[in-house]
């Protein structure tokens, strides 16, 4: 079994920390695991994304020229990724702040609110964490509260006060797609 997962955004939408999470989450739940990071020019504001591989065994490659599933938080990502992703394969857009849809009929798309949803539980910057949280619903492979844990051991002591934030979102998101 190999998934990749692509995570894209701008820089600033916490796509870069959401792919890395999720990981550390397949790490922590027995997986290999490659995260390959891409910039654009400028970080914040700029294009970012990343790639995510999770396997059963040993990875070849971390690049996902096919991934089966793409988080697209903006529209750019949503136009560059669409026809990368694999027949059917996921999309999981951020309808919050993307109008763009792909124009492809071979790949499932869920719409996700992420950024109403974060406002709701009192964290505009949380959107990223309802999409993560709607992905692993869909994919399966690493139990929610391995994910968590992971989250918060990444963000550390100095962020242990939003913990239960991202706790919320993540949960919002996860129960979002039933």
């Amino acid at each position: 079994m190999l998934v990749k997962t692509i995570f894209s955004g701008f820089g600033g939408q916490g796509v870069m920390m959401i792919g890395y999470t999720f990981a550390h989450g397949a790490m922590n739940a027995g997986y290999h695991v490659t995260y390959l990071p891409s910039y654009g020019a400028e970080v914040r504001g700029g294009t970012a994304n990343c790639t995510v591989s999770v396997a059963d065994e040993e990875i070849a490659s971390p690049v996902a020229s096919e991934p089966e599933y793409v988080v697209a938080m903006n529209n750019p990502s949503v136009q560059t990724f669409q026809n990368r992703i694999a027949s059917n394969g996921i999309m999981l857009i951020n309808s919050s702040i993307t109008d763009a849809r792909p124009n492809r009929k071979d790949i499932t798309v869920y719409e996700i609110p992420a950024g109403e949803i974060a406002e709701k539980i009192g964290n505009p910057r949380a959107s990223n964490v309802v999409m993560i949280g709607a992905l692993l619903k869909k994919i399966g492979m690493i139990p929610p509260e391995t994910y968590l844990n992971s989250l918060e051991t990444i963000l550390g002591d100095k962020k242990k006060a939003v913990a239960e934030t991202n706790r919320r979102a993540f949960a919002a998101g996860y129960d979002y797609l039933k």
